[in-house]
């Protein structure tokens, strides 16, 4: 072979491999893919592998079939008791026809976005208006958000899109409403503090009240006692004094004598006026201690 033959198979190889690469395509298994012709839906929901399709005749458009979340703003509703409550909510949903998908967005994802949020919101707003703040907030929650998921797959179905599963992430009043809940809230806590401090002032005073009767008591006990063992003691004191005079009456009182004398003279300036015969100075008068 000449080199111009070798060089024409070279290129025929070439366009032969290009040929072939353009014409196969790849879905891989997240993957579903739709094929166009001249912009005409041909064909679609293609299984994951290796496809072919016609170069620049055919077109094909590929998107994520696996679960998406749509994370919509908080929105504000009315409850059938015409009160307003903001919702913050967010949806799970996946391409179940990519034919109609594309058809109803063009596969836009911003586009996906708002027309799925609309009939979101439309559905919370159905759901939100038969009911009061007490059913939505607490009692119907989980009843809610499974007629919400069934309410909007419904509603996406015309999108090509399974809505499966619809949560309600947080209800909250609005700002000028929480407010004033806050302050009655705040008002009825200051209500039961208050009881509960009368309650514990009225506590104090009766334990106060009890102490101070045991106080009483204890002194009165203690006194009563005192005095009782004072007056036995003094009973035995006296009962002492009266032996040891039956003993020796006459050193008992020349005894007395000398402690009276001593109390009596034992300071200066004392002065006591007594007559010369009076019994005081009777132990001054005998030599022999005698009367």
């Amino acid at each position: 072979m000449n080199q111009g033959k070798l060089g024409f198979i070279g290129v025929a190889i070439i366009l032969i491999g290009g040929l072939i690469y353009s014409s196969a395509f790849v879905v891989n298994q997240w993957e579903t893919a739709l094929k166009l012709r001249l912009g005409e839906i041909v064909d679609s929901d293609y299984e994951p592998g290796l496809h072919w399709r016609i170069p620049i005749l055919n077109d094909v458009k590929k998107f994520d079939r696996r679960i998406q979340t749509l994370d919509a703003r908080p929105e504000r509703f009315l409850t059938i008791e015409k009160k307003d409550v903001i919702v913050d909510s967010f949806a799970k949903w996946r391409i179940s026809n990519v034919a109609q998908y594309y058809r109803s967005t063009g596969g836009n994802p911003d586009k996906t976005a708002r027309l799925l949020s609309e009939r979101i919101m439309t559905s919370l707003r159905d759901e939100f208006g038969k009911r009061t703040i007490q059913e939505v907030v607490s009692g119907e929650r989980a009843e809610i958000m499974q007629l919400l998921t069934k309410s909007s797959d419904e509603q996406a179905s015309e999108l090509g899109v399974e809505i499966i599963d619809v949560r309600v992430k947080q209800i909250d009043l609005p700002p000028e409403v929480s407010e004033s809940v806050y302050a009655r809230m705040r008002a009825e806590r200051e209500r039961v503090a208050r009881d509960l401090r009368a309650q514990g002032a009225e506590a104090a005073e009766r334990i106060q009240a009890d102490a101070d009767r045991q106080h009483t008591v204890i002194l009165a006990d203690a006194f009563r006692e005192a005095e009782k063992l004072r007056g036995e003691g003094d009973g035995r004191s006296s009962e002492i004094y009266a032996k040891a005079y039956n003993q020796n009456r006459e050193f008992y009182s020349f005894y007395r004598s000398l402690i009276a004398y001593r109390d009596v003279f034992n300071t200066e300036g004392n002065m006591m006026v007594l007559g010369p015969d009076s019994e005081f100075f009777q132990y001054f008068k005998s030599q022999g201690g005698k009367p």
